[in-house]
């Protein structure tokens, strides 16, 4: 029980750190130095090779796409193959992350880079894509019970970051912010679900039962 009392305190923490970080950066006239100079060696380095790749990331990680369709999709799929509890704990997950990040851009109101590539909305702090990213890569992870699922899931934060500066749409630390918000959701709302999910199994719906004659 203490153990499990110091890692919610820890996540708590977190959560308050993310706070701390978006009020610093949104309170300042110009941005960190470490934004700035990330800033210009994206620009400096911008390829139309790369250009693709994160427009896709755009895509699949907000709008329609990726705040409805693909969350939607993933929680049916668990629903099917025999893990509702899992499927609640995805969607609930889902839900308070993206409702912690539109909040808190909400109230910070930082302002976005001047170099973007893509429209996108008010509020640079926290980054929604990453955070969304952060959350699905935690929450899938658990469910999966893996080790490649969190070294995946660790990758496709790291893509969803990076495409997100690279369009300049986000500030390093918009990136930095989202990450920690959105694992630290997952991992949160994991504890009461926990135990329901311990007794769940992955099933094939696909396959029939044999009948012995």
């Amino acid at each position: 029980m203490v153990v499990r009392h110091w890692r919610l305190v820890a996540l708590v923490t977190a959560l308050i750190a993310v706070v701390v970080l978006g009020i610093i950066v949104s309170v300042r006239q110009s941005p960190l130095e470490l934004d700035a100079e990330w800033m210009e060696e994206v620009i400096e380095h911008r390829h139309p090779a790369w250009l693709i790749p994160s427009l896709v990331m755009n895509a699949v990680g907000g709008g329609i796409l990726g705040a409805l369709v693909i969350p939607l999709v993933t929680t049916i799929a668990l629903v099917i193959f025999g893990r509702p509890w899992g499927a609640l704990y995805f969607g609930a997950a889902s839900i308070v992350s993206a409702g912690l990040v539109q909040l808190l851009k909400a109230l910070l109101g930082r302002a976005r880079p001047e170099q973007m590539l893509v429209a996108s909305d008010a509020g640079s702090f926290p980054s929604g894509h990453v955070a969304n990213a952060a959350t699905v890569a935690v929450a899938l992870a658990f469910l999966v019970g893996r080790a490649w699922a969190w070294y995946a899931g660790v990758v496709w934060v790291i893509l969803m970051a990076l495409s997100r500066t690279y369009l300049g749409v986000h500030w390093v630390t918009d990136t930095i912010g989202g990450a920690v918000l959105g694992a630290a959701v997952a991992l949160i709302v994991w504890a009461p679900f926990a135990a329901r999910l311990g007794t769940e199994s992955w099933r094939r719906p696909w396959r029939r039962s044999s009948v012995k004659a």
